[in-house]
Formats: structure tokens, C-alpha cells, sequence
């Protein structure tokens, strides 16, 4: 088995981000921040925010959590976009109502939307940068390989779909629903999955050879868990994100890097 270590390419990019934010700091007295807009009390969310707060400390990034009532959404939105000492806007997913995903998502204003998922966000997807990274770094090449995205949700499977297709590779998309989708997996050099389904991909949709690439994540007893059983990880033919330190460190990485971007662009400090 061959692993796809996020953690250890994730390293190398926090280190060079970190130079970029130290000459925004000394040359241009530009602080960049990151603001956090919260409404969901799920341990996951706690968990990553407190990953993002980490990351943000390391390279001298400050974050902002804004743990609000929902009721404050928009306001709180509204109050960040005016602020320039906030560079990054993210409205942490999932929120605690859903029914006002889209429009929150959408109120950030495009060059503070460092999520990405507005749609004239100025920034490319978080979650599909890592994964571009990632496939990158080990060097895996997607032209000629037939591609299976499972999950189409918003964070991952509906923009990292939508920008390989853009690209030319051939991509097909597939739900936990789908009931074609075990039959058919095993016919595929690449799977994306990012479902929340824990044990969704188990080791009879995976062909010898194949590069997977596990973005789900669930709450199961007290742990966060991907979409891939137990089965899978035992193969020895395979390419594999290992069950900590995917996709998730260069996911950070990656909003960072919009962060640092998105600060870079301002021509002057906030005096």
C-alpha cells in the first residue's frame, strides 16, 4: 500500500506560508486575519475550528470565532465584509438550521470568500485545492484515468467535479443513493469519496491499483471517521489517504493560502 500523506506535504506548504505572512507583516504592516462565523455546536466543527485556530497561530495568521446565535447570521456577515481588518470570511458548514446555507454562503463578499463556495467567490474551493495538491505532489497524473467522484456535496464532490470536468478528465459522479454505484466503482482508477457515509467504500469497489482518496468525515464513537471500511485499508495493491492526515491538513493549508491571497491583494495596511 502507498499512502498519500497530507500531513507531510502540508508541512512543507505551512513553512512557506508562514515567509509570505512574516514580509506582509515587516514590508507592508499587513496583519492578515481570518474570520469564523459558527452557529453549530457539533464536536467535528469544534474540532476543526480548533485545527484552523492551530494552523493560524503557527504562521501568524490571527482567527476570529464568531460563535453566534443563527438568528445573527446575516449581520454578523454583514458586519465582516465592512471590516478591512478581516481578510477571510468562512461561514462553518454544516450551519445549525440548513435552510440558510445558500444564502450565507453567498452574502461573503467575493474576496473574502476564502472558502470558496459562494459563486463569484474570487477563490478556488478549499477542500478541491487540497485534493489537487495532494494527487499533485505524489505525482499522480489524472489525463487518460477514468474518475469517480462519490458525494456531491457542497464543500467537495460538487466543485471538485465540476472543475475536473472543466479540465477535460473524465469524471463520473456518484451518492451514497446511487444503486448502480458498487457495481460499477470497481471499473474506476481513481475514487473520490466524500460522503459522511462511515464504511460506505468497502474492498469490492476497489480495483487492484486504484488511487483513493478519502474526504468524508463522520462522528463514530467519540473518533471522526472517513467513508472507507476497515477492509480497504488492509490491501497492499492499492494507493491510499491513511485514515489521519489526508486530505484534512492541506485542506487547512489550502484555505490559508486564500487567506495570505486575499491579504496580499489589499494595496496598503488598515492604518
Amino acid at each position: 500500500m502507498k499512502l498519500l500523506n497530507g500531513s507531510e506535504l502540508a508541512e512543507y506548504i505551512k513553512v512557506r506560508q508562514a515567509h509570505q505572512v512574516r514580509a506582509l507583516r515587516q514590508a507592508r504592516r499587513i496583519y492578515p486575519k481570518l474570520a469564523i462565523i459558527q452557529t453549530n455546536d457539533s464536536p467535528i466543527i469544534e474540532k476543526y475550528v480548533s485545527l484552523k485556530k492551530t494552523y493560524g497561530e503557527d504562521i501568524l495568521v490571527e482567527v476570529a470565532q464568531h460563535k453566534i446565535g443563527q438568528e445573527k447570521l446575516f449581520d454578523t456577515i454583514e458586519f465582516l465584509n465592512q471590516d478591512d481588518s478581516v481578510h477571510g470570511i468562512i461561514v462553518q458548514l454544516p450551519l445549525a438550521n440548513l435552510v440558510d446555507t445558500d444564502r450565507a454562503v453567498n452574502a461573503v463578499s467575493r474576496d473574502k470568500d476564502v472558502d470558496g463556495l459562494g459563486g463569484e467567490s474570487a477563490f478556488e474551493p478549499a477542500t478541491p485545492l487540497a485534493i489537487n495538491w495532494l494527487l499533485a505532489g505524489y505525482n499522480i497524473n489524472l489525463v487518460g484515468k477514468k474518475i469517480a467522484v462519490v458525494g456531491q456535496g457542497r464543500l467537495v464532490g460538487t466543485p471538485l467535479s465540476k472543475a475536473w470536468r472543466a479540465s477535460g478528465y473524465d469524471v463520473t459522479v456518484f451518492d451514497e443513493h446511487s444503486s448502480d454505484m458498487h457495481q460499477q466503482l470497481p471499473t474506476f482508477d481513481v475514487i473520490v469519496t466524500a460522503t459522511g457515509v462511515p464504511g460506505l467504500i468497502i474492498s469490492d469497489d476497489v480495483k487492484t491499483g486504484a488511487v483513493i482518496v478519502d474526504a468524508g468525515t463522520a462522528s463514530e464513537g467519540g473518533k471522526i471517521v472517513g467513508d472507507v471500511s476497515g477492509d480497504v485499508r488492509l490491501r497492499e495493491d492499492i494507493t491510499i489517504t491513511p485514515e489521519k492526515g489526508g486530505v484534512g491538513p492541506l485542506t487547512v493549508a489550502s484555505l490559508f493560502e486564500n487567506v495570505i491571497k486575499a491579504a496580499s491583494s489589499k494595496k496598503h495596511a488598515i492604518s
